[in-house]
């Protein structure tokens, strides 16, 4: 096999695993990264121009974030200090610290790449800060999580955040081929083995070359087929954090997808959630909270629709009570959408604020006692149902508020004819002025 060993710490052959023999050795070698690492690419600029900065390096699992931190040291001729925050203390940030400080004084300095950085907790953060600030180390924070949410805004103030991409299925291919030129065989699988295979990685570069080195360990020449593949390589489940970004990317998905009535992805999306393992009980809350924020009075049906999934689901379970979401998500999906009581609603609380403590006008308050009555409470109420229509045409906010139009219903579903029946009140409302 070529190139599948090193000499070792007593000079015997120690084995290489497939992805650490084909870890580029240039940032030229990174695939998928283009947008940073080409000629327009702002860390090739960076580079370029000899002014290498902190920065965090964003993006999922095996998509080159150490590969990069490493070689980024190699090109600026920095020490190279790896840390991983899921192993490491404040005794071991000390320690580092410690010895770049005396390689700052002879001239030399300090690449701190730092695995799992959110992992570290704010006081750790925090001490990274003075060091950063005065150069004695250049930070490359690598994490799968969104910065915005798992970093403090101090460190991330003094660092540059880069987004790195999921490797592409083009990407993903490249790295086969390199696979096969390094073990200098083709992979034996076919072309639809081999697209399977690809999918599998979910754009992790390092979980394919794992799959590609224990196929190779078969040592069989014919190539498989996707049902024979599907023997001897266990399917990955989709990337999926339920407390962490994708939770929340998701359901956003899912949401919009809902709320643009586009019913095949937003049941592509509940199926993603499901797979991945998310709570359906989560999902059926979310769901009850779409049918009042964004279908609303446009369709009255939509609430008790996810309220009987949402039941249903708790009597079943999985996976029989799955269908239940699935069921109300293509009814919410396919229902007219109105955010008009939404919108009222968060207009109302304004309102409210705005116009502070006024008290309700006496002619609609209860006057249960002889004082109250001399006051003046509950004189001059006109009770609705004795009124020509059912409807008084009274005024009912506070006598020193104008009167506001909240609710606006829309053109569509229900509302339609709630509009109506507003449109009928106001024109008897300006009558019985």
């Amino acid at each position: 096999m070529a190139g599948n060993a090193e000499p070792g710490l007593f000079g015997a052959d120690a084995p290489r695993p497939l992805a650490d023999r084909l870890r580029p050795k240039t940032l030229e070698e990174v695939v998928g990264q283009d947008h940073l690492l080409g000629p327009d690419g702002a860390i090739h600029r960076m580079i370029t121009q000899g002014r290498l900065t902190s920065m965090i390096l964003w993006g999922t699992p095996g998509c080159g974030k150490t590969t990069i931190a490493r070689l980024l040291a190699q090109q600026t001729d920095l020490a190279f200090e790896p840390l991983s925050a899921v192993f490491s203390g404040v005794a071991d940030l000390r320690k580092v610290f410690d010895r770049a400080a005396d390689r700052r004084m002879t001239g030399e300095g300090t690449c701190l790449f730092v695995d799992e950085i959110h992992r570290f907790n704010k006081a750790q953060q925090d001490g990274f800060l003075p060091f950063v600030e005065d150069g004695t180390v250049i930070l490359v924070g690598a994490t799968t999580e969104n910065p915005s949410f798992e970093l403090n805004a101090a460190l991330l103030s003094r660092c540059q955040v880069f987004v790195l991409n999921r490797l592409d299925d083009s990407a993903l291919e490249l790295m086969l081929q390199r696979a096969e030129a390094e073990e200098e065989r083709p992979l034996p699988l076919d072309k639809e083995a081999r697209a399977a295979v690809r999918a599998m990685a979910d754009g992790d570069g390092r979980y394919l070359l794992n799959m590609a080195e224990a196929i190779y360990a078969l040592g069989i020449s014919k190539p498989m087929d996707t049902a024979e593949l599907a023997k001897v390589v266990q399917r990955r489940l989709p990337m999926y954090d339920k407390s962490q970004d994708s939770h929340y990317n998701l359901m956003s998905a899912l949401h919009k997808s809902l709320r643009g009535s586009d019913c095949d992805a937003a049941l592509y999306w509940l199926g993603r959630m499901l797979s991945g393992g998310e709570d359906p009980l989560y999902i059926a809350r979310r769901l009850v909270r779409f049918a009042y924020e964004d279908v609303g009075l446009a369709d009255p049906n939509a609430a008790p629709q996810a309220l009987a999934a949402w039941d249903t689901y708790e009597r079943l379970g999985s996976p029989e009570g799955e269908l239940a979401l699935a069921q109300v998500v293509i009814y919410l999906a396919t229902a007219p959408k109105s955010n008009a009581a939404y919108k009222a609603f968060k207009d109302s609380l304004v309102k409210a604020k705005e116009t502070g403590s006024l008290s309700p006008p006496k002619h609609i308050l209860n006057a249960p006692t002889k004082m109250m009555k001399e006051m003046g409470y509950g004189a001059g109420y006109s009770y609705d149902h004795d009124a020509p229509d059912g409807f008084s045409g009274q005024n009912f906010f506070p006598d020193n508020m104008a009167r506001e139009k909240l609710y606006s219903p829309v053109e569509r579903g229900f509302e339609r004819e709630i509009r109506k029946r507003l449109d009928y009140w106001d024109n008897l409302r300006k009558k019985r002025r």
